[in-house]
This record gives C-alpha cells, structure tokens and sequence, in this order.
C-alpha cells in the first residue's frame, strides 16, 4: 500500500477499505486513489482476493469407538464484491471456520463405522464445504473446495488393523497352496490309475499273444509231426519255456542266486505242476 500525500496506491488481488470520520464509506479496487485526509477520509484495512488455505485437524471417534484425527483442508477467499462485510463482520476468519469444520467433523464421523469413514470421505468433505458455504457466505466469504486428505486412526488401531490385513492374505495364500497341491495330487493320481490301466493293457494283449502262439504251435507240431498229441507239444513247449528261463538268470549280472532242482525229472515235474495248476484253474473257474 503506498502513500504520497493524499494518493494512496492498492495492489494487485486486494482491496482497501475507505472511512469518512469512522464510517465505511467505499471498497476501493487496486490502482491509485485519492485519499484527502483534510475531509475525513482514511484507510481502515486492506483485505486480500487471493486464495487461501487452511489446514485443520480434528479429533473424534467413529461408532465403533476408534479416536481418529481427520485432516480438513478448506480452500476459500474474500468476495470483492462483500468486501465490507468480510472486513468488518468476523475479526479472525480462520477461528470462524475452523469452529464449523469441528461441528460438522463431529456430527458426521461417529455415526460410521472405521472402515466406512475411509471409504465416505467425499462425503463428509461434501457436508463440511456445504455448511461452510451456508454459514460463511453471509460474511463474505467463498468456500472454493474442502478436502478431508487423511484420516488417522490411533498408532495401535493401524498396527492391528495391519495385522488383520496380513494374516487374511496369509490365510488366502495358505488357500491357494493347498487347492494347489490338491489338484497336483489329483492329477497325479490320474496319472498314475491311466498308467497302471495301459500296463493291465499291456499284460493283457501280451498274455492273450503268448496263448495265441502257444495254440498256432500245438496246431503247426501237430499236423507236421504225425501221432504227436497236444500233451506231448505242451511238455515240449514247457521244457523250451523252462531252458529261455535259465538262460536269462544267467545271463542277468544283477540277479540273485536261485537255486532249483535241474535235470529231466524236475523238467517233468515243472511240466507236471504247471498243467496241473492249469487244470485246477479251469474246473474253479467251470464250478
């Protein structure tokens, strides 16, 4: 604010207030004004346009009995053209609006639950900037914007609120690993039942084509060797059967010592057993 005799000079996004003899007489705009002093005339204030900023921290409790500090920040500025009453009406604005932020903060926040303050925080930004609005317009002034940038619960509500959070996602981790190793047994056990049914495959059609030679052999001998009987080629085949088995528990490095009764007599009684577990075979199954 300059002053050169009776010139007076009002800045940039600011107002100056004129008396005469004490009484308001006219907002004066920014630009150099004249100010007799000799006929009453004097500047009472100046009052700023600009936006403002005020930052306030209320404690209150939620429903479910968490103290918290909510953080407010209120954007507002004088109105040019209710300069007077912004001038003259409040003499501090910022205890005036912080007195509102409180009340409504109050009344707002212990009728949600914690969990619910965090998610509803336009809201109750929503109800402090309208009833500053309502209540400061009439001095003068404009709630540009109100935002509620934290909410703070107590130190040790945050940790076990932390702790809370970890041991859910530790729970739904273990979840997830045990439907996992879920399915890798079941797919192992899949697994294991198609490899066993393939081998029962195996052993069948093996089986089934050791019979179909045997038969083709019976058959062929028969019909080349005149007065053969289907006994003495199945005595034959036994014995040939019995020599292969020898020679591959012999010719194996890592087998065990088998010790078994040879010569042709235990070759006959080999036969012997095994046609007569053959024929006991056939009449359990026949019965």
């Amino acid at each position: 604010m300059g002053n050169l005799l009776c010139c007076v000079q009002v800045d940039q996004s600011t107002v100056a207030i004129k008396e005469r003899f004490g009484k308001f007489d006219e907002v004066l705009e920014p630009g150099c004004h004249c100010l007799p002093w000799f006929l009453g005339s004097q500047l009472a204030g100046s009052l700023s346009l600009r936006l403002q900023q005020l930052d306030v921290r209320c404690e209150t409790k939620t429903k479910d009995n968490v103290f918290v500090n909510v953080v407010a920040s209120i954007q507002y500025r004088a109105l040019s053209d209710k300069a007077s009453d912004a001038f003259y009406k409040l003499s501090n604005t910022r205890t005036q609006i912080q007195a509102y932020v409180f009340d409504v903060i109050r009344a707002s926040v212990p009728k949600l639950y914690l969990d619910d303050a965090f998610e509803q925080k336009n809201e109750i930004a929503k109800a402090v900037e309208d009833e500053l609005e309502k209540a400061m317009s009439a001095y003068g002034f404009e709630i540009v914007q109100t935002l509620i940038v934290d909410i703070e619960p107590d130190e040790h509500v945050k940790r076990a609120m932390n702790e809370i959070n970890a041991a859910a996602r530790l729970r739904l981790a273990a979840n997830e690993k045990a439907e996992a190793e879920k399915i890798l047994q079941i797919k192992r056990a899949e697994g294991e039942a198609e490899a066993k049914y393939l081998a029962g495959l195996g052993i069948a059609r093996q089986r089934q084509a050791i019979v179909d030679g045997l038969r083709d052999s019976v058959l062929g001998f028969s019909v080349n060797v005149p007065g053969t009987t289907a006994k003495d080629v199945m005595d034959m085949v036994l014995v040939t059967q019995y020599f292969d088995t020898m020679k591959e528990i012999g010719a194996t490095s890592k087998s065990s010592a088998v010790f078994i009764p040879h010569g042709p007599g235990a070759v006959r009684d080999v036969a012997t057993q095994i046609r007569d577990g053959l024929l006991q075979a056939s009449q359990h199954n026949l019965s």
